[in-house]
């Protein structure tokens, strides 16, 4: 079977530079420091900024989740200046693969910021030998199906009111 471009798709690694729709010049680094930048971060999000119960909602269980993503996952996280912005994950399920989370503060969302992550991210993911990525998203939610389908996530399944789409590496 011949290998389509899809296939070998290169995403860019961290650290990367990218500037917003809003001309703001963020960073992207890949992330394994102290779970404090983004615990504040987190502790700003209203309950619109919150999808299938994520972020949690109190101090507590911010920082309890926040460090078990920093213990397990490949994280990125955009920084404005010294302000935390962004932050992705890529979640190990099984060899090979994981599962994608995203999250841009309230501040800078609708930017451009989100579609950059998640490339940086999946370039991360290359890097340490990720060979396949899948997420769900709620089949409400548009813009970000319009953002995982132009980094090239298809569906793969439609469950009640989430659909997972998946990536191979």
């Amino acid at each position: 079977m011949a290998s389509s471009a899809e296939d070998s798709r290169q995403f860019p690694r961290p650290p990367h530079e990218f500037t917003d729709g809003e001309s703001r010049t963020v960073r992207m680094a890949a992330y394994d420091g102290e779970a404090e930048p983004l615990v504040s971060m987190y502790t700003d999000f209203d309950a619109d900024s919150r999808s299938q119960g994520v972020p949690p909602r109190k101090e507590p269980a911010i920082r309890e989740w926040v460090t078990d993503l920093l213990d397990e996952g490949l994280n990125v996280v955009v920084w404005h200046d010294d302000r935390l912005v962004g932050h992705a994950v890529l979640m190990p399920v099984e060899d090979e693969s994981a599962e994608l989370a995203i999250f841009v503060h309230p501040d800078y969302q609708s930017a451009g910021i989100g579609t950059e992550l998640i490339k940086v991210l999946l370039g991360h993911g290359q890097e340490e030998g990720l060979e396949h990525v899948w997420l769900a998203v709620s089949q409400r939610n548009h813009v970000a199906m319009r953002v995982y389908r132009s980094v090239g996530f298809e569906t793969r399944l439609r469950e009640h009111v989430e659909i997972e789409m998946e990536l191979d590496l």
